[in-house]
């Protein structure tokens, strides 16, 4: 049986988190053949394409995929304004080239509100596994209601360092993302974020796609 080979094309280097997500999804659907994921790092080019249809093709050109997965922060914008930029964006590449199946990922606010649940993955990313400082983690139904769930990820990985004085503040910005990225890795079970709108939503399309190209027998 072929490898399922999806692509996920970000917002940014941060996006690198909804790896883990995503495979645990189609893992928890029904996939059972091996998973390659890619993360499209059109960014990195030294001529960066230019808007989503462009950044879309160039995704498809030097990650083939049989899945792809387009992630835009809802931020202010309606979800459903986003929905219909991506929907756009894939018809105007579909006409330059062959496009795989695509799923919307659309968070509420942003993508670091779906990491901000599981104390232990906090813990660990953070350095500090066996750590006992109370972290407060935010009720997990309003957390795509924080206006800035990135700034609050960070907080808590300050707090569950441990670590205070001169050591804390060198966990600089720059560190604090890579150790916030980690935090998906060390999650084991995503249902949890069944209870957000936006994770059922996103579950519900990957499900069709999944049984639309029989990628579940």
């Amino acid at each position: 049986m072929p490898d399922l080979r999806y692509t996920l094309l970000p917002e940014g280097s941060s996006d690198r988190a909804l790896l883990p997500l995503l495979t645990w999804l189609l893992r928890d659907i029904g996939i059972r053949r091996a998973i390659q994921p890619n993360l499209a790092d059109v960014w990195r080019l030294r001529e960066k394409p230019r808007g989503l249809k462009e950044r879309i093709i160039r995704s498809i050109e030097l990650y083939p995929c049989d899945l792809l997965f387009v992630h835009r922060d809802a931020d202010r914008a309606l979800r459903e304004m986003r929905f219909a930029e991506i929907q756009v964006a894939v018809d105007e590449a579909q006409q330059v080239i062959g496009v795989s199946p695509v799923v919307c990922v659309v968070p509420v606010r942003m993508q670091e509100a779906w990491l901000l649940f599981d104390v232990a993955a906090i813990r660990r990313a953070a350095g500090n596994p066996n750590g006992r400082e109370p972290l407060g983690l935010p009720e997990l139904r309003r957390v795509e209601n924080l206006p800035d769930p990135k700034t609050e990820l960070y907080n808590l990985i300050r707090t569950a360092s441990g670590l205070s004085g001169r050591r804390l503040r060198r966990l600089k910005v720059r560190a604090l993302s890579s150790r916030a990225s980690q935090v998906s890795g060390f999650i084991e079970d995503f249902a949890p974020l069944r209870v957000l709108p936006a994770f059922r939503h996103l579950e519900a399309n990957l499900r069709t796609v999944v049984d639309e190209q029989g990628w579940d027998d």
